[in-house]
């Protein structure tokens, strides 16, 4: 299905604002604008889903949120930033000539792709921001470190599967929408006096890491196993030595886990050998959990570790 407009970013969808601003339309048009932003707002509160609509008008990102969205992200001269509805540009660009990154805006209205060509040739980053009129659900999100969005609430959550296969340690920056119950790592409020929508001028900035699929059986030396739980970067479970497991909570940053109980913390490294080959190198360990440091475990290939 093609549902062009609700891909670009840059929207907000506040119903007051955009009464005010439909006063000089017809009545027609601002009914249909009405109802489009009465919809998007009931989604964000969980009151109805979010229907299709045919038309969700551009908004820019100000300045100065395009500017802690990179700085939210750690962006640096390393760094890929894919923009996903680029609108003009302003953000790829920002991340090249501010933060010396190189990058990839989509956007699938001709006439903002051209504009945002203009702006980086005017900003003598050209050479590092590109910009093509696509589909971002057609976008190959995978050389992207880094990947920024404004989309509406039902956009993200289409794409969360997507962005939750990518690289471990991907980092992503949406703002003002979230991605349901994939709570983000980060949030910060940014003051936005230039914002056009809404009775308050700020923006809400989510971050999230990827986090790296780490449930399963863990075995290693001497009996000691770790079996995990895990939702999205939330980890549960147990972990110790054969006959002396502990509960256990943690959360997963890219591929470095962080483990808690009861007076001991352990943190490991995620290193991927192959496709069925991935090990756990604990780096850290405190407390009951000291004698585990420097200890590898192997995913089990089956239900239970063996010798």
């Amino acid at each position: 299905m093609n549902v062009p407009d609700t891909r670009r970013p840059h929207r907000a969808v506040r119903p007051v604002a955009w009464f005010a601003a439909c006063r000089a339309l017809t009545a027609l048009i601002c009914t249909a604008a009405g109802t489009a932003v009465f919809w998007a707002s009931a989604f964000a509160q969980g009151l109805a889903p979010m229907p299709v609509m045919e038309e969700v008008p551009f908004i820019t990102t100000p300045d100065n949120v395009t500017v802690s969205m990179l700085e939210l992200a750690g962006v640096n001269s390393q760094d890929f930033v894919l923009d996903l509805g680029s609108g003009d540009g302003r953000i790829v660009i920002t991340a090249a000539r501010r933060f010396g990154a190189r990058g990839l805006g989509v956007e699938i209205v001709p006439e903002l792709v051209e504009r945002s060509r203009r702006n980086a040739q005017a900003a003598g980053v050209a050479d590092k921001a590109e910009f093509r009129e696509q589909d971002l659900f057609k976008t190959d999100l995978t050389a992207a470190s880094v990947i920024t969005m404004y989309l509406l609430p039902a956009v993200n959550l289409q794409l969360r599967p997507a962005l939750l296969g990518l690289t471990p340690g991907t980092r992503l920056v949406s703002h003002d929408w979230d991605m349901g119950q994939w709570t983000p790592d980060r949030t910060w409020t940014v003051e936005a006096p230039a914002k056009y929508i809404g009775r308050e001028k700020l923006s809400q900035l989510h971050l999230w890491v990827v986090p790296a699929p780490v449930a399963g059986l863990w075995c290693g030396p001497a009996g000691l196993q770790w079996q995990l739980g895990q939702e999205f970067q939330m980890l549960r479970g147990q972990a110790g030595r054969t006959a002396d497991l502990s509960l256990l909570l943690g959360r997963v940053d890219g591929n470095t886990l962080h483990l808690w109980a009861p007076g001991a913390y352990a943190r490991a490294e995620r290193h991927q050998q192959g496709a069925q080959a991935d090990v756990l190198r604990v780096m850290e360990a405190s407390g009951p959990w000291t004698s585990w440091r420097g200890q590898a475990l192997r995913k089990a290939a089956a239900d239970q570790c063996t010798p």
